[in-house]
């Protein structure tokens, strides 16, 4: 039995209590994004964002610990946690430009591929213990998204009302690679 406990509890450079922490925090500053996405509908809500800032620090975590481990102490194993890092932004960057679509000449969800992408970097930085650098994050993510979001429909409906008057030239409105 002191074996299974071992294997299950062995040792950590960071204290459970503290890596429970961490994963909580992550839960919590994922749903703050999640939360106005799932507000407005969009394909990737609540859940999605909480489990991308999970998988994100779970990943960062794992990378802190997996450097201490003596089972690599070997010269020839290398553990680098930039490494991870780099594998979860292309991970959760495939995932987030799955999020967005092309329809009718208008493209659609990237500013949710953007915020899971986010969801990602704040799962990481609270996963390696940057708390002010994800908090931050959070704060100035959750500001352009409430703050810029109240400002926008009346700018899209301003060139609609533009673009129906026929005073728009053919391509105002569409973005560069639109063009």
């Amino acid at each position: 039995m002191d074996q299974i406990t071992a294997e299950l509890f062995p040792p950590s450079q960071v204290p459970y209590p503290i890596i429970l922490a961490r994963i909580l925090g992550a839960l919590l500053m994922g749903a703050v994004i999640g939360f106005e996405r799932e507000a407005k509908a969009r394909p990737a809500g609540l859940k999605t964002h909480m489990l991308v800032s999970l998988a994100a620090c779970t990943f960062s975590i794992v990378s802190l610990e997996s450097v201490r481990l003596g089972d690599f102490v070997d010269d020839r194993v290398r553990i680098d946690p930039l490494r991870v890092v780099e594998a979860v932004t292309a991970g959760v960057a495939f995932l987030a430009a799955g999020t967005i679509v092309l329809s009718r000449g208008e493209v659609h969800g990237i500013t949710t591929g953007a915020s899971l992408w986010l969801a990602g970097a704040i799962g990481l930085s609270v996963g390696f213990g940057h708390w002010i650098v994800a908090a931050i994050a959070v704060g100035s993510a959750f500001t352009v998204l409430i703050v810029l979001g109240l400002i926008e429909p009346s700018h899209k409906s301003d060139r609609n009302a533009v673009a129906a008057q026929g005073d728009e030239p053919p391509d105002a409105g569409k973005s560069q690679d639109q063009r």
